[in-house]
């Protein structure tokens, strides 16, 4: 979907939902949880059970990898000639159409699946932080996908089987949005819609994600101790279309620094994304062909047809 850069309005009386997980009523949480994914494809959560602290000391590390010298973040750079996404990159350019950003990228789940080459070394604490709230986050992620089962009239485990079960993976991305003295020149991020099932984010305080929502483009309020969750690709195609994938993209700052830690929730690679076969009648016929989650993924960043 193409939107011009300047469409852009967020009338106050329209906010992002937000979802409190401490509420004892579970039935009332799901249905927020379903209603939100239906409607918009974003939501914030709070009471989500992982501690403050711990989110406090994932941005502390983050923050002080992309403090560190240019020669030291480039001992995880992703090689030149990588056809994979991990590793350290940067594209700070003064270019219509480029992003300014910092990235730093790796896989956290499933263990058989990570390389800790792309896990920086400096600040110490930066593995055992990550680990730790690498097993806060699956546990928060998969509470979120046993409500979106529930919300297709499934079991609790049917959109993380669809996924791959535990043979699913996990990514973590850093972005760092340095101050950018043209910030109408370039975006952190241009408009897309993810290509994973879901993603988990905590930012700092400074705002900058958008979402297209009804023909407008809306600021996503930046709710302290919240985790945002966005859904991508993966849930529209395995929900055979009942959960949208929200369209979205990241403004930069004049004079703030802005950063974000996405977890992604990722299919297997070698698991074929479809609608559950549960959701499929003669009168709910399937939205999307099946299609190999690592050829998806190939043909959704080539910008291949995928249907």
């Amino acid at each position: 979907m193409e939107v011009k850069k300047d469409q852009h309005t967020s009338p106050p009386s329209e906010m992002i939902p937000i979802v409190d997980l401490s509420n004892p009523d579970e039935e009332l949480v799901s249905r927020a949880v379903v209603k939100a994914s239906q409607e918009w494809g974003i939501f914030h959560v709070v009471n989500h059970g992982i501690s403050m602290d711990l989110i406090r000391r994932l941005k502390e590390v983050g923050s002080q990898f992309f403090e560190l010298p240019e020669t030291e973040k480039k001992a995880v750079a992703k090689p030149d000639d990588s056809q994979d996404f991990e590793g350290y990159t940067r594209n700070l350019k003064y270019t219509e159409g480029e992003v300014w950003a910092e990235n730093l990228f790796h896989r956290i789940l499933p263990q058989s699946c990570i390389n800790y080459k792309y896990w920086p070394r400096n600040p110490p604490q930066y593995r055992e932080v990550t680990e730790e709230y690498t097993k806060e986050t699956k546990k928060l992620s998969e509470r979120l996908l046993g409500f979106l089962s529930e919300g297709l009239g499934l079991r609790h485990e049917a959109l993380k089987e669809g996924l791959g079960g535990e043979k699913s993976e996990y990514v973590l991305r850093i972005n760092n949005f340095p101050p950018n003295p043209q910030p109408d020149a370039t975006l952190g991020l241009p408009e897309h819609t993810d290509i994973v099932a879901l993603a988990l984010i905590v930012t700092n305080e400074v705002p900058g994600l958008q979402v297209f929502h009804e023909d407008h483009w809306f600021d996503v309020q930046y709710v302290p101790s919240s985790i945002t969750v966005t859904v991508g690709d993966q849930i529209l195609r395995l929900s055979n279309g009942k959960y949208k994938n929200v369209l979205h993209r990241v403004t930069v700052d004049k004079e703030k620094q802005r950063m974000s830690w996405p977890v992604f929730v990722d299919a297997n690679p070698d698991v074929v994304i479809r609608p559950l076969p549960e959701l499929i009648t003669g009168d709910n016929p399937s939205m999307f062909k099946p299609i190999v989650c690592k050829d998806f993924k190939y043909r959704r960043l080539f910008k291949l047809p995928v249907d």
